[in-house]
């Protein structure tokens, strides 16, 4: 690296680590948010024969229970002094629960149920 070059925990002239924490992680939860949703629309319209209703609440206890969570870390995050990231251990079990959405998504649509 040439002596004009960034360093690399110096950030880039011109960029504000606020407003590129708000740039990726407000759209972030959005998303889960969005998919938290989308998976309670799913388990609706989910037949015994692709998951069982024990499944099925299973399921649909942790959907709601990340809802709770998600939207306690946005209030956290709006009462905040300052913009404030996410733990990853926080980030990490919505992200699992998202892709078991997008998983159910696929079978049901492999089904030809799409609600």
């Amino acid at each position: 690296m040439g002596p004009d070059a960034p360093q690399p925990d110096t950030p880039s002239p011109g960029l504000d680590p606020r407003a590129l924490l708000e740039e990726v992680l407000g759209p972030l939860l959005d998303d889960f948010a969005a998919s938290f949703e989308r998976g309670l629309l799913l388990l609706d319209h989910c037949p015994e024969t692709v998951r069982s209703l024990q499944e099925q609440h299973r399921l649909r206890l942790r959907l709601c229970d990340a809802q709770a969570e998600l939207a306690a870390a946005r209030a956290l995050r709006a009462a905040a002094p300052a913009p404030m990231a996410l733990d990853m251990a926080t980030i990490t079990p919505w992200h699992t629960l998202l892709v078991e959405v997008w998983s159910l998504s696929a079978t049901l649509r492999a089904i030809g149920i799409t609600p």
